[in-house]
């Protein structure tokens, strides 16, 4: 237990002390009161309780294996395959999936996809020989079924076929990857393995960035900074994701997973490399200089704590002016100049959306024009706006209606409100500490994912691409994280 350290137990007096006393003042005591009201007012309001018990819910029985997979394995049993894999890593279906979604910050996004592959071929080598065992329910299965029939439309209507179809075939088998990953998790030793091993990944790429940024190290676009208003930003970390908005929106995903592990771990040494991982990150999400980033990261940080506790919102301002008072007077300027159309990137941004506007406006909004920069480079020069020259949208919606129509865009927006009700359900009725944070974290990792994708195309990184669907995926499972049995990691 973190009371076991002298001096971290020594300062996690002094802030219990301060929080009582806070709370005990008659302004803590109004604020409290004001919002155990407000809660009260939330939980009873027929908005949250429609949006918390979803009828899709009530039935989350397995699936009986279908008359498809019975004879495939049968077929497998005709063949006698048992006598090639059993025994086999092939039949670790979580082995290669946590791979994949641990490593993929790290790895080339081809091995990347081999991983994947891996775990999806090695995912569905094991439900065929398991001819008994039941599918695991996924609410958003479905949304995520229409989600790849509308790209794969897109996909293959592109003005840039050739351009799109690698692409299109990579999205899909990322997309599949999630569904692989969700039926991999079977215990909450698994779960919890892979959710620490995402925040360590997440560690090792913030020391490599901040190892970059103090040795200069890595490409640097002069697009990336508006030297007429920060001249002096010299450097902004990538990291191995290659650009520095690319870096911020990983880091938006991975470092609430790395709260919630401080706050369940137990012992002073974990708890360490727990605060240890976040500072990283942390430091390493400010060399990014990445707005949207910053920006995403509060949100979701303010969903993080108001779901953890709402009074906890009371220490905001002071904390915001804790900040202001640490963070130099560079981070400062660059953050305060979000919305500011007289710097370079924001007008860009703004130009740029415009005339993807235009562009869908113009009849392109049904099935889109395709995905990839060759179908986008095709038709968006003739609707662009001051001559500003884009390989995307920057921005994720606009972009999903580029690539595969405007369908596709409401099946996106559908998916996330399955995800978000399925959540919101196993908050309102988790008793597991543990997994309840774990649901805190998924969910305000995509909020703040979410944000920042209004101001960037998320999925420009494919590697980013396979992390967001993959958090989808274990944030799905964290529901059901406290009904899995404890067991172990390998099946």
């Amino acid at each position: 237990m973190i009371q076991e350290s002298l001096i971290l137990g020594t300062i996690w007096y002094v802030l219990g002390v301060l929080w009582g006393a806070l709370a005990r003042s008659p302004l803590g005591r109004a604020f409290g009161a004001a919002c155990r009201w407000i809660g009260r007012q939330w939980r009873e309001s027929a908005i949250i309780g429609w949006f918390c018990h979803p009828r899709y819910l009530r039935d989350l029985s397995p699936v009986l294996p279908g008359r498809v997979r019975t004879r495939l394995g049968m077929l497998y049993e005709k063949l006698r395959l048992e006598r090639v894999f059993a025994g086999s890593i092939f039949m670790q279906p979580f082995v290669w999936c946590a791979l994949a979604a641990a490593l993929a910050p790290l790895l080339p996004t081809m091995a990347v996809l081999g991983l994947a592959l891996a775990g999806l071929c090695s995912c569905a080598l094991y439900l065929i020989r398991e001819r008994e065992l039941r599918l695991r329910r996924l609410p958003t299965r479905l949304p995520i079924v229409l989600y790849i029939l509308c790209y794969l439309v897109g996909t293959m209507t592109s003005v840039d076929l050739r351009g799109s179809l690698p692409i299109g075939v990579l999205t899909v088998a990322f997309i599949l990857f999630s569904l692989a990953l969700y039926d991999a998790i079977g215990t909450r030793a698994q779960f919890d393995a892979l959710v620490a091993a995402m925040v360590a990944a997440g560690a090792a790429v913030a020391c490599y960035g901040i190892l970059q940024y103090k040795f200069r190290w890595g490409y640097q676009s002069a697009a990336w900074v508006d030297e007429d208003m920060f001249s002096s930003i010299m450097f902004r970390v990538s990291s191995t994701l290659q650009n520095p908005n690319m870096l911020g929106q990983y880091f938006i995903l991975v470092i609430p997973l790395g709260g919630a592990k401080l706050l369940t771990v137990r012992g002073v040494w974990r708890k360490l490399w727990y605060f240890g991982c976040c500072g990283a990150m942390c430091l390493c999400m400010i060399l990014t200089f990445s707005r949207g980033a910053w920006l995403g990261l509060l949100f979701a940080g303010l969903l993080f704590f108001v779901a953890l506790e709402p009074r906890l919102l009371f220490l905001a301002p002071f904390a915001l002016l804790a900040l202001w008072k640490v963070l130099p007077d560079t981070v400062i300027d660059r953050f305060t100049s979000i919305g500011d159309t007289t710097d370079h990137s924001t007008s860009y941004r703004v130009s740029i959306w415009l005339g993807t506007i235009a562009m869908l406006r113009d009849g392109y909004w049904l099935t889109g024009i395709g995905p990839g920069d060759g179908a986008f480079n095709r038709i968006y020069p003739y609707y662009r706006y001051h001559e500003v020259v884009a390989p995307h949208s920057h921005n994720l919606f606009l972009q999903i209606v580029c690539d595969a129509g405007i369908l596709a865009l409401l099946v996106f927006l559908w998916l996330l409100l399955r995800w978000y009700r399925t959540l919101g359900r196993a908050l309102w009725t988790e008793e597991d500490k543990i997994s309840r944070l774990m649901q805190i974290a998924f969910a305000s990792g995509a909020l703040g994912f979410l944000v920042q994708a209004m101001t960037d195309y998320s999925f420009y990184n494919y590697r980013v691409m396979l992390l967001f669907w993959a958090y989808l995926a274990l944030g799905a499972a964290s529901a059901r994280r406290s009904d899995m049995d404890e067991g172990g990691i390998l099946v």
